[in-house]
């Protein structure tokens, strides 16, 4: 009787009627915990993918995910390189906050007998989810380091940082990986230390001939202690790149190495097969599924069925087999009866590496109408890069959002989603994106976003909402090698500091609601606003300054090294083999 008497209320009567009649972007979702899939390319330029001009690779199913969901057209990696930039995608925070950024020219993990990573003391968004009764799972790349002190600490381990399982490369995919092509880790300094040992070789040779003929007074105990010598330096270089297969070219399940050297003959079949079994256990609860492709870094490994499709070589197969693999895990995902109940997101980690080239073979990938590439902090080539969100029934298909975002927003957004609380004791850089994914307000919370290379800013954006105008700042910019040729081929990757750069003051400024691809500089003459946007965005530069705190720096010299006792060995260290997917 009483509950009658309360829906017989007049009050009662016309909320229940305002409640069922209120629009679909407004209502509650009824999933209150969905499924979270995020899909990362590597390496991928934003100028690849249909959806975002490309006309000539196809991309059909990351296409159709833009269709039926809502594609950013403004997302922006916080670094212009992969350690840094999936750091910061995994905690909501700039690189600079965890010491995941470089003061030196090793800007990423460079082996996995490295002692530096993603440090134990980080909350990423898995963890917090995990908390919140997420079934968690990495499958692909890494990048973040493995162990700090021993070879089974695993401080670093994708297991420390809230996923349940992992399948995949701690690494990262290199040419070194396949024996056919190019070595391509740390090749310039390689290259040096080959001429150091032959110089040595020499001299170690020509002393022990002049001793045997008498043309050179010297000593026998000289002539070995100069053989010795030659043999430990040579030893001391070769034992980590003359390996560099072994040691880094490796596959892991959860705390295991499974392949040592991987087989990269059938590593995408199995990074898919991984995924989709990850699908299916766990469908029913909720679970969260980082795919991180290994496409499409070099040396584009790709299955046969994919070779010569393309009409831009082997870059273009690879990718096309991405875009293959993506509609693999949807298919599943619908398969499932998920597809209403899931939240799915693509993006790639920076822009298309604009120098990789073997043999006038373009190997990298092509970032639209935007200045720059892999590599340099400021220019838009460089962190603007695909954005695309889908959940049918929750986010508007066919939206297309022009406001300044970043994969630093990730963390925030699947928190909430969650149900969790982001971490209350650090600043967090993201923003939770929901609001303008369903379009419950018109622009995105970032005011300034900064730009880094390395430890260095190189930039600041700034978004004047009441104008429209998105304000750039560019402090420093690299110097392009040849002169004019858009990115820094003679080098391979651009600097952030020294000789390679360029500093301006004042600032290169730029309004990239008029000018995206960053083309023609604005002065004091040409923008009446020059000066006041200048000082703005200065002041907002020297408060960011004043957030930051110093951290131990995972990528320093020391960290960077390939330490013997840190390798992960499937085998008794140095004998290390194993291949545990082999049927056989």
């Amino acid at each position: 009787p009483f509950l009658l008497m309360c829906f017989r209320s007049p009050l009662v009567t016309p909320l229940i009627f305002g409640l069922l009649l209120q629009s679909p972007l407004t209502r509650p979702s009824v999933v209150t915990q969905p499924n979270i899939v995020l899909l990362m390319a590597d390496d991928l330029g934003i100028g690849d993918v249909g959806c975002y001009g490309n006309d000539t690779i196809r991309t059909p199913n990351i296409d159709r995910l833009a269709k039926e969901g809502v594609r950013l057209t403004q997302h922006i990696a916080a670094a212009p390189l992969c350690s840094p930039s999936r750091a910061a995608f995994l905690t909501g925070r700039y690189p600079l906050r965890s010491g995941m950024d470089a003061i030196n020219n090793y800007r990423v993990i460079f082996w996995n007998a490295g002692s530096g990573g993603l440090p134990p003391n980080e909350t990423t968004f898995a963890k917090i989810l995990q908390q919140q009764g997420y079934s968690t799972g990495l499958i692909g790349k890494w990048h973040l380091g493995v162990n700090c002190e021993s070879r089974n600490d695993h401080c670093h381990h994708p297991l420390k940082h809230g996923f349940d399982y992992f399948y995949g490369m701690p690494f990262t995919l290199i040419s070194d990986c396949q024996s056919t092509e190019t070595p391509e880790l740390d090749r310039a300094f390689r290259r040096k230390l080959w001429l150091y040992t032959q110089m040595i070789g020499f001299l170690t040779l020509t002393a022990a001939l002049g001793r045997l003929t008498g043309l050179i007074s010297v000593g026998w105990k000289t002539v070995t202690c100069l053989a010795v010598f030659s043999l430990l330096f040579f030893v001391s270089w070769f034992s980590s790149y003359g390996f560099v297969r072994y040691w880094n070219c490796i596959m892991m399940r959860n705390h295991d190495v499974t392949e040592q050297p991987m087989v990269t003959d059938r590593t995408m079949s199995l990074i898919l097969r991984e995924s989709i079994s990850f699908i299916e256990r766990n469908k029913h609860k909720p679970f969260l599924l980082f795919l991180s492709f290994l496409h499409s870094h070099t040396p584009l490994l790709t299955t046969e069925k994919f070779l010569g499709r393309s009409r831009h070589g082997l870059y273009g197969d690879n990718v096309e087999e991405m875009d293959w693999m993506v509609g693999q895990v949807l298919d599943a995902i619908d398969k499932e009866g998920l597809k209403d109940s899931t939240l799915i997101y693509f993006a790639s980690d920076h822009g298309g590496w604009l120098e990789r080239q073997e043999d006038k073979r373009q190997l990298g990938g092509w970032n639209g109408i935007y200045r720059g590439g892999k590599g340099m902090g400021g220019w838009e080539g460089g962190i603007r890069v695909p954005g695309i969100f889908r959940w049918p029934g929750v986010l508007p298909a066919g939206t297309v959002i022009d406001e300044p975002t970043s994969l630093m927003d990730i963390y925030p957004t699947v928190v909430h989603l969650a149900g969790g609380a982001v971490p209350q004791d650090r600043i967090i850089d993201g923003r939770d994106l929901m609001p303008l994914l369903r379009g419950m307000v018109a622009h995105s919370e970032h005011e300034f976003l900064f730009h880094y290379c390395g430890i260095h800013l190189h930039a600041v954006r700034w978004h004047q909402k009441d104008s429209g105008a998105i304000w750039k700042a560019h402090y420093v910019t690299p110097i392009f090698s040849p002169p004019g040729a858009g990115a820094c081929y003679d080098t391979g990757v651009c600097p952030c500091f020294g000789e390679g750069v360029t500093h301006h003051d004042p600032p290169l400024l730029f309004d990239l609601s008029r000018d995206p691809s960053e083309h023609k500089p604005l002065s004091a003459d040409t923008e009446p606003l020059f000066d006041t946007v200048i000082r703005k965005i200065g002041r907002a530069a020297e408060e960011h300054r004043r957030t930051l705190t110093l951290v131990p720096e995972q990528l320093s010299v020391y960290n960077v090294v390939w330490k013997p006792w840190l390798q992960p060995c499937c085998g008794t260290f140095p004998f290390c083999w194993c291949d545990m997917e082999d049927d056989n």
